[in-house]
């Protein structure tokens, strides 16, 4: 589907679960309103088949009745009096046989009201109500499947951040496979560092640490370890100290305090860890910006 409207120019700052772009929804919107609209017909029947007959299709089922068996009554005589008469050959066989007709025709539409009779006492089968029911199930999984591709029309920040990027334009072909924005992440801000094995048994999750920059010599940035990598790897080659680059080091996620927005993406970052400070309990909540700062 094509792009409708992208509501973000680059370097603009998003919100989480702000709208950043549509498609064109029309077709959408349309098929979820038919589906919505199939399931309320359904939802009907379903009640209908549950309530059973009403008491008016009942009593309609016995004037039916009352009306047939009138009818055969009168079918009865009509042919008793024709017999009559064709024995003292007063009418033809053909009359007789016309007579008898009729009367056989009264006497199988008794046979169908009583049957309707029942049939509106007894209310509907249940394998009718489970065959409604299955339908309206069915016609509910597609509502849901049209409200999804309804939701999917839209584009929302997956997190708060900054439009780096706007790869696609208005009237481009959307596809899941080519992103739209590029969105640099701004909360939380997180320095990916590398620890030796050695260091790895002093460190837990909650840890406090220090992060500073060259852009900002002398400043510190309070943060916490928020991840240990379980798996060892080779040093990546961005890292700055060369005689780490050929050692297994386990990677560790530091979460940063930024609060004038000085930590950018991408900025090479030193991490410092003391070592001897006591490990955070399992069950230990996170720390956050403004306990850090505050202490």
């Amino acid at each position: 589907e094509h792009i409708d409207r992208l509501l973000v120019q680059e370097g603009d700052r998003v919100t989480k679960g702000q709208l950043l772009a549509t498609l064109h929804r029309e077709r959408f919107r349309v098929a979820a309103a038919d589906a919505e609209a199939r399931v309320m017909a359904k939802k009907a029947v379903v009640a209908r088949l549950e309530a059973g007959s009403r008491v008016e299709e009942v009593h309609q089922a016995r004037a039916n009745l009352d009306a047939a068996n009138a009818r055969l009554v009168d079918a009865q005589v009509t042919f008793t009096r024709t017999e009559s008469l064709y024995k003292k050959r007063g009418v033809s066989k053909q009359v007789l046989d016309d007579t008898e007709a009729n009367m056989n025709t009264a006497r199988a539409e008794v046979k169908v009201a009583e049957e309707g009779l029942a049939l509106a006492v007894a209310g509907p089968r249940e394998e009718y109500i489970a065959e409604a029911r299955a339908t309206l199930k069915s016609a509910e999984a597609r509502l849901a499947l049209a409200q999804e591709v309804l939701k999917d029309a839209e584009l929302y920040a997956p997190a708060d951040g900054i439009i780096r990027d706007r790869i696609l334009e208005p009237g481009d072909m959307a596809s899941p496979q080519t992103p739209v924005f590029s969105l640099a992440f701004t909360n939380p801000v997180w320095v990916r560092a590398y620890v030796p094995e050695t260091a790895l048994g002093k460190l837990a999750p909650g840890m406090s640490a220090d992060v500073s920059t060259d852009s900002y010599p002398g400043k510190a940035y309070p943060g916490w370890i928020g991840f240990i990598s379980p798996t060892a790897e080779f040093t990546p080659k961005n890292v700055e100290t060369p005689e780490l680059r050929t050692r297994l080091v386990y990677q560790v996620r530091i979460y940063a305090c930024n609060p004038q927005e000085e930590l950018r993406l991408g900025m090479p970052a030193t991490v410092s860890i003391s070592l001897t400070q006591p490990k955070p309990a399992a069950d230990h909540a996170a720390p956050d910006c403004a306990q850090l700062q505050t202490d």
